[in-house]
């Protein structure tokens, strides 16, 4: 069975990882680089044991766009959007043997320095017949 870790972050957690000073320090060169590390390490572990599918970081909320539909036509809005505090920053997808395997799996993707931080473990339907369960 695959499953999705959806990881959360916010437009502030872009910004001190760029650099920027907020309420909250700019990253280091240094914590950057342990956090991309540690990124590296755990895909690559989770790649040799033949449980890794994908994962990929995205784009800061500045360069998202909100499509709805009222009306019939499209409304565009861009980010990032001030109602909403977290996005999602990125995800990984595994292929294991149980949603437990996967839980495992995603608590090493939490950081344990960050008040409140948590992923999400979805499992990935193969298609439509997968909604009646």
């Amino acid at each position: 069975m695959k499953y999705m870790i959806l990881l959360y972050g916010s437009q502030q957690d872009y910004d001190v990882l760029s650099g920027r000073a907020t309420d909250r320090p700019a990253m280091s060169a240094e914590q950057i680089a342990a956090m991309h590390q540690h990124m590296e390490t755990f895909h690559q572990a989770l790649a040799e044991s033949g449980e890794l599918v994908d994962a990929r970081g995205l784009s800061e909320p500045v360069h998202a766009r909100r499509v709805q539909v009222r009306q019939g036509a499209p409304v565009i809005t861009d980010g990032p959007y001030p109602e909403t505090q977290e996005v999602l920053a990125g995800y990984t997808i595994v292929e294991c043997a149980s949603f437990d395997r996967a839980t495992e799996i995603a608590a090493g993707l939490v950081d344990p320095d960050a008040p409140g931080g948590y992923v999400d473990v979805r499992p990935v339907l193969d298609g439509v017949e997968d909604l009646a369960g």
